[in-house]
């Protein structure tokens, strides 16, 4: 039986709320009384609350016998934005921020072989790759984020199931915009990190890969949400800080043994940094972590109320040089 995310107390007849996508009882059903954070960012100029069922008066003061056309297509205005959030059109996104992360994502994917085929791998390189000796095409410090090695689709799908399964919860707590905000800045500066840390090293790498925002997602969710139930590789029951913190005692100790941010082709260690800042992240917004989910956290392939969750792997290999 699914549980209040406010109460935690079990729900005969449990409400979603459309804001934040969290399940509740009757008692924390309405936004105001879960403390939505959609509330924080709601425009109500119109009046989306009114159910547009009230037939007493129209929009503009008259009475329902004076109804015209405009009357009517005002009402159907609020029942769309009600339905659809405000904002029209981009409202559905709001809420959303994960899938188009991950649209964008796969996106790149089909543009990094396209560009690849058409314009050859210079071009390629040039265009996605964040490269030490060419750290001055700024643009490459957003595109690296979005692309993947083409070599093999384990590191895009690992990334993405990632993504899918815990992104959203960070999201929900945090609001979509501040979600996409981290997730790009996070990315960018485990790319930067690691390339810089290779120079400081005296070597060359080329990064391309969501790893270093994925651990990020999975460093704030460490310290919100340590015992976290998962099944590994969708098999092996875990807690999610005996993964994420073995994950990164291991990159660690390569980066350590090697003297270099990469072994084996992955970039460790823009793992630790994206791991660090969401770290970082978590503690700092820890009064958020309540918004992240209810009581008992979720299972990969399970019916709590909560949903499925569970990494098939905190990231994937990939990419030229240092992947992450």
């Amino acid at each position: 039986m699914p549980t209040c995310d406010e109460c935690g107390e079990y729900a005969n007849l449990p409400y979603q709320c459309r804001r934040c996508g969290q399940t509740f009882c009757g008692d924390h059903r309405l936004p105001e009384n879960h403390d939505c954070p959609g509330l924080e960012e709601w425009n109500d100029p119109g009046g989306v609350f009114d159910s547009g069922f009230d037939d007493t008066v129209d929009g503009a003061g008259g009475r329902a016998g004076d109804e015209t056309d405009a009357g009517v297509a005002t009402r159907l205005k609020r029942r769309v934005e009600h339905e659809m959030g405000t904002g029209g059109l981009l409202g559905y996104f709001r809420g959303n921020a994960t899938y188009v992360l991950l649209a964008a994502m796969w996106l790149t994917f089909v543009a990094q072989w396209a560009v690849t085929l058409t314009l050859g791998e210079d071009i390629h390189s040039q265009i996605f790759v964040l490269r030490s000796d060419a750290i001055g095409n700024v643009w490459t410090w957003v595109t690296s984020v979005f692309s993947h090695s083409r070599v093999s689709l384990f590191h895009i799908i690992g990334n993405s199931i990632v993504l899918f399964f815990f992104g959203p919860l960070v999201e929900r707590a945090v609001g979509s915009k501040r979600f996409l905000g981290f997730f790009l800045v996070a990315g960018v500066l485990a790319g930067v990190g690691h390339v810089l840390f290779v120079l400081a090293m005296g070597g060359l790498v080329g990064v391309l890969g969501a790893s270093g925002a994925t651990f990020a997602i999975l460093g704030v969710l460490t310290v919100w949400r340590p015992n976290l139930e998962i099944l590994l590789f969708f098999v092996i029951p875990m807690k999610l800080k005996y993964l994420t913190w073995g994950v990164a005692l291991v990159s660690a100790a390569l980066v350590v043994s090697s003297g270099a941010g990469g072994v084996g082709g992955i970039a460790h260690a823009a793992h630790l940094i994206g791991f660090a800042i969401g770290l970082a992240f978590g503690k700092r917004n820890e009064n958020l972590a309540s918004r992240a989910g209810g009581p008992g956290g979720m299972r990969m392939g399970g019916s709590r109320a909560h949903g499925p969750g569970g990494p098939g792997g905190p990231g994937g290999p990939g990419g030229p040089g240092g992947r992450r």
